[in-house]
């Protein structure tokens, strides 16, 4: 009857490990692309009312935020 319960339990964990991680490279990409959307939006031909200098700031914060999603993803480290 233990025994069952840990398996349990154990299943449990890594079914919520599992659609963490998915959720963690999705969000991850799709965050990371939009940064890279920002950067490059003169070349698409979208124009922005806000100065160039925060444009690039935040495109730089969704690379870095992007990428530490699909790190987190990666590392599948939730239960620390």
């Amino acid at each position: 009857m233990l025994m069952t319960e840990n398996q349990d339990l154990d299943k449990r964990a890594k079914n919520y490990r599992l659609r963490r991680s998915i959720m963690d490279y999705g969000m991850g990409v799709v965050i990371f692309c939009l940064g890279i959307f920002f950067l490059l939006a003169p070349r698409f031909g979208v124009v922005f009312g806000i100065d160039d200098l925060f444009r690039y700031l935040f495109a730089g914060l969704c690379l870095l935020y992007g990428f530490f999603r699909i790190y987190r993803g990666y590392k599948k480290n939730y239960f620390n």
